[in-house]
């Protein structure tokens, strides 16, 4: 496990591919609604660009001391000191070496989807926390298949000493569920950053006081 601990809760996975201002607006409200944890999602800017705006989501997540997470490249989340990478199932072949070859403290999270034994095995090769999903139906990926709150709750079961990140259609009206399945982390998209940065912030607001006050596993 890295050193760094990421708080229990609401990890939130920023829109991609939104100009720069909007994109650090989006993630200040959030963090001032009492997220933790953001990831930036950004494919198609080109190395270059989406250094300096990896960079530009940097300082601004400093100040709230926020985890901030990369999704994909390794070389990004290192040049840009994030805390961690996001990895997916084709990315990951080679999790033993990088987690000797990263600092310590940088977090690897790595997408299993429903691969119970691909999870146990990025765990065993140093995989910080591993994300099972989609829970519900996503419009962001909706080719991804739904595993539903049955096999979420199977999954955190068969991994009790495991970081679980749950994704996948999240909203206010289900994340109960979701800690009561035995998750670590819930991620959302669209049902907390869509509308204006004030919807953002109450967006926020509601989902963090509602993860707080919910039941554990």
């Amino acid at each position: 496990m890295a050193q760094k601990e990421m708080t229990s809760g609401i990890y939130g996975i920023l829109p991609a591919d939104i100009e720069t201002e909007l994109l650090l607006e989006k993630a200040e409200a959030a963090m001032l609604g009492g997220v933790c944890i953001l990831q930036l999602r950004d494919k198609k800017q080109g190395f270059k660009r989406g250094l300096k705006r990896a960079k530009a989501l940097r300082e601004l997540t400093q100040k709230y001391d926020t985890t901030l997470i990369i999704n994909d490249s390794i070389q990004l989340a290192l040049e840009s000191a994030a805390d961690g990478v996001h990895l997916g199932k084709d990315d990951a072949p080679e999790l033993a070496k990088l987690r000797s070859q990263a600092p310590d403290d940088f977090i690897i999270g790595i997408t299993a989807r429903a691969d119970a034994q691909y999870a146990k095995s990025a765990l065993q090769y140093g995989a910080d926390y591993i994300s099972f999903g989609a829970v519900f139906a996503s419009h962001t990926k909706s080719d991804v298949p739904v595993i539903g709150v049955p096999r979420l709750t199977k999954a955190c079961a068969m991994f009790p000493d495991a970081n679980i990140c749950a994704i996948g259609g999240i909203t206010l009206d289900n994340l109960v569920m979701i800690k009561m399945a035995g998750a670590t982390y819930a991620a959302v998209i669209s049902s907390l950053f869509e509308g204006s940065a004030q919807d953002v912030q109450t967006n926020a607001e509601n989902m963090v006081t509602l993860w707080n006050n919910a039941p554990s596993a």
